[in-house]
């Protein structure tokens, strides 16, 4: 008989800042996956950026508090703390070496699902990980879904499994701007995060 292995999901992003459709991500990560355990990656140097990112520091204080009370999540700085690029491919092999009997969850939204076949060792993070890509739970918009079949030829092996959204308009790059014209974020962004960025006045016109 097949063992079945615990779950650890893999959740990584800017998180510049971290908002509240990110928390409803993990929220459903957790209750929809099994997962054992839910990790959060803010980015190290992402290869695939074409604007600089605030402070690695900043970054992962807001992640932190933004995840704080989620139960089984941590949140994981080796992607800050790692020099060079940040490749998913190399956090998924760490994983493996440091939990050889945990089964990787890779969290993913339709864009990046679409994208998946031009990131670095594409056939290898589907070797590892089960693909996760999140839908948001829109009947309107549900002609829409990404289908992974449009990624073939696919290795052998490759898995995916849906995780169901609820719609949430809000963005990062949205947020980034209100608060650079003034505008109030309270309801876009943990109490918390919000609190930081105006401590430490990020994003504020230079």
């Amino acid at each position: 008989m097949t063992q079945i292995r615990p779950r650890i999901g893999v959740f990584g992003g800017a998180f510049d800042p971290p908002h509240n459709a990110h928390v409803a991500l993990a929220q459903a990560a957790l209750a929809q996956l099994d997962l054992a355990q839910l990790r959060i990656f803010p980015t190290g140097q992402a290869w695939h950026k074409t604007r600089g990112l605030s402070s690695a520091e900043h970054r992962l204080a807001m992640a932190e508090l933004a995840f704080e009370r989620l139960p089984d999540v941590v949140v994981d700085a080796r992607e800050i703390r790692r020099s060079g690029p940040t490749y998913t491919l190399d956090t998924l092999l760490e994983l493996k070496t440091e939990c050889p009997d945990m089964q990787p969850v890779l969290l993913i939204g339709t864009d990046q699902a679409a994208a998946l076949r031009s990131w670095h060792g594409f056939e290898e993070i589907l070797s590892i990980a089960i693909i996760s890509i999140a839908h948001r739970a829109d009947p309107i918009r549900s002609a829409a879904r990404f289908d992974p079949q449009t990624l073939a030829p696919l290795p052998r092996g490759a898995r995916f499994e849906q995780l169901d959204l609820v719609p949430m308009d809000i963005s990062a790059t949205d947020i980034r701007a209100r608060v650079a014209r003034g505008a109030d974020i309270s309801g876009l962004v943990p109490p918390a995060v919000a609190r930081y960025i105006a401590r430490h006045h990020l994003y504020a016109p230079a």
